[in-house]
């Protein structure tokens, strides 16, 4: 919703279907190429007010964008006194997520106004405890606080002494999961500026096939690597009580977008692999030792260094006598890696460590590659026709994914050869 008339056009949408009782709205986005976004407007305007005591321009920026908002939509809102009282609280509390939050805060009550329906605060429902999001304390107050019908703020909460709290980027995306938790929603309605889940990365396949269905595993195992139409932990309030998901096109709102149903509602659609999705900037850490089966609290004691040094590892694929651990190179830099070597030889002992780096990770994702014989012979022979060498190959009990191991600059030539494999050029 990035300007008045997107606010007008989801007020149409939103009066077109007499149940969508529940809104949650994110702040504002770009209008253009080059434009900024508010949320990164007012974490800019955090630091101008920690460097010089006060909110400068970039806040006066972030109310120019609500005043030209409020202008467009025609509503009756004082939103100069009320942009005035938000800079005067944001230089008062002095909180980085107060500052933050502050766009969905606005847009909510320009929202609520324009639907002539109550806003609600979320950090005064919203719960978090210990700086995690408390689900136990937040759907009763969430329920109790929207009432029939309510306009939501996004984003963020507030802890047990009442401090706003946020969700990671893109959390608002959780918000609304959480109240269609609490009301015991139908439907959870995520819109957004594309029509739904694609089966790959449209920057390397152009007009990949859109995917209709997808199950809340094949969303995580998606969204995970990379699939970033949605907040990947947005599934797990409605998961919980089975609120399928619907992905649909603000700007396109006749498009089918993409249904996410519960995993034990979920209906074979006859296409083996569903989508594909992958991620750069992978290290790996190979060990070998004899005999490494038979020898108690290996693995124990490497997974002590890198907890020790704050690393986690995406995968752990295994033999009899190896062991890898694929970890984000991120956590690597500086002199991380050398420690973490040298940490694990005087600890476990290996016969020999080998390390790599500039790894992609490419997931193939699908409930019907259980279903197909031969699947992974196709997966491989696919990427051998490309030229592809694979370094890496991890395959879940599940049989839900593959994931492969690629040269960074392979990436983008093995999921077309992927894609045209499973997918064949259809749209």
């Amino acid at each position: 919703m990035a300007d008045g008339i997107t606010m007008l056009h989801v007020k149409d949408i939103l009066e077109e279907d007499p149940a969508r009782k529940y809104v949650v709205v994110s702040a504002p986005g770009k209008r253009y190429g080059g434009d900024n976004k508010v949320t990164d407007l007012l974490y800019a305007a955090h630091a101008e007010l920690m460097r010089e005591g006060h909110v400068g321009e970039s806040y006066q920026k972030v109310a120019a964008r609500f005043t030209s908002i409020v202008r467009e939509t025609g509503i009756t809102l004082d939103i100069q006194s009320l942009l005035e009282e938000t800079g005067r609280r944001i230089e008062a509390v002095r909180s980085e997520a107060f500052t933050a939050s502050r766009g969905e805060y606005l847009t909510g009550i320009v929202m609520a106004a324009l639907l002539d329906v109550p806003f609600v605060d979320a950090a005064t429902c919203v719960k978090f405890s210990g700086g995690v999001f408390d689900p136990a304390a937040s759907y009763p107050l969430v329920k109790r606080a929207v009432g029939q019908r309510a306009v939501v703020a996004g984003f963020y909460g507030s802890d047990e002494e009442g401090n706003v709290v946020t969700f990671s980027r893109g959390g608002s995306d959780i918000s609304g999961a959480v109240v269609a938790r609490a009301v015991g929603a139908d439907l959870y309605e995520n819109w957004t500026d594309v029509s739904g889940f694609l089966a790959c990365d449209p920057r390397i396949v152009p007009a990949p096939a859109g995917i209709p269905t997808l199950s809340y595993r094949e969303l995580r195992e998606l969204s995970y690597m990379g699939a970033s139409v949605m907040h990947s932990e947005s599934i797990f309030p409605v998961r919980e009580a089975d609120i399928p998901i619907s992905i649909r096109n603000t700007f396109r709102p006749g498009d089918r977008g993409t249904l996410i149903v519960p995993t034990s509602k979920y209906q074979y659609s006859g296409r083996t692999v569903t989508g594909i999705a992958g991620r750069k900037n992978f290290s790996v850490i190979q060990l070998e030792k004899s005999l490494m089966n038979t020898e108690l609290g290996f693995t124990y004691r490497v997974l002590g260094v890198l907890l020790r040094h704050g690393i986690s590892f995406e995968h752990l694929p295994s033999g009899i006598d190896t062991m890898s651990f694929i970890i984000d190179s991120d956590y690597l830099k500086g002199d991380t890696l050398g420690q973490v070597l040298e940490e694990i030889r005087a600890e476990a002992h290996p016969d020999r460590i080998a390390t790599f780096g500039d790894i992609a990770l490419i997931a193939v994702v699908g409930h019907g590659m259980s279903r197909n014989v031969g699947t992974s012979a196709r997966l491989f022979r696919a990427i051998a026709r490309a030229g592809v060498n694979v370094r890496m190959i991890d395959q879940g009990s599940s049989e839900l994914n593959i994931i492969v191991g690629v040269a960074e600059e392979n990436y983008e030539r093995t999921v077309r050869a992927v894609y045209d494999e499973f997918f064949g050029g259809q749209t």
